[in-house]
């Protein structure tokens, strides 16, 4: 049974370990110890017993706007609904903190789309997004992610 949970400082090593394969393929930016350790409370993680299969991070921008980001799941727990359910638990917390919009940058589009999402122009994303994440990555200024939001 999988079990959702806030993640911990000790779960950053795992952490680590299970998004670097998607880091290295330029999937998912790269976070340090450091940045994943100061936003730790943004973390939901998925368990099953004492394994690490996957996890996502509600990223809030303004008091109305925030972020689904760095979600990973296992390659041999793909398909079977943690990723959907990662995602529910962050429309969930967003929820009870009263945001109004949630927005994402993603190869998956037909994954959100089907979770609510609906599909935006990257220049409707706030500006701080694009220079304080989006320069950092390997794709910049050449990307092929696609920008969805959805209404609260």
């Amino acid at each position: 049974m999988i079990e959702y949970k806030k993640a911990k400082l000790s779960d950053v090593a795992k952490m680590q370990k299970l998004v670097l394969p998607e880091v290295t393929n330029g999937i998912i930016l790269y976070r340090s110890d450091d940045e994943i350790a100061t936003n730790i409370r943004s973390y939901t993680l998925a368990y099953e017993g004492e394994r690490l299969v996957g996890f996502v991070a509600l990223h809030i921008h303004a008091p109305t706007l925030a972020e689904v980001r760095s979600l990973v799941v296992d390659s041999a727990y793909r398909g079977k609904g943690v990723g959907s359910n990662l995602v529910k638990e962050s429309i969930k917390e967003a929820k009870a903190l009263e945001i109004k919009d949630l927005f994402t940058l993603t190869y998956q589009k037909e994954f959100f789309e089907r979770l609510g999402f609906r599909e935006i122009a990257k220049e409707d994303l706030p500006q701080h997004k694009i220079w304080a994440d989006c320069i950092k990555c390997k794709h910049f200024p050449i990307c092929d992610e696609v920008a969805l939001i959805i209404n609260l």
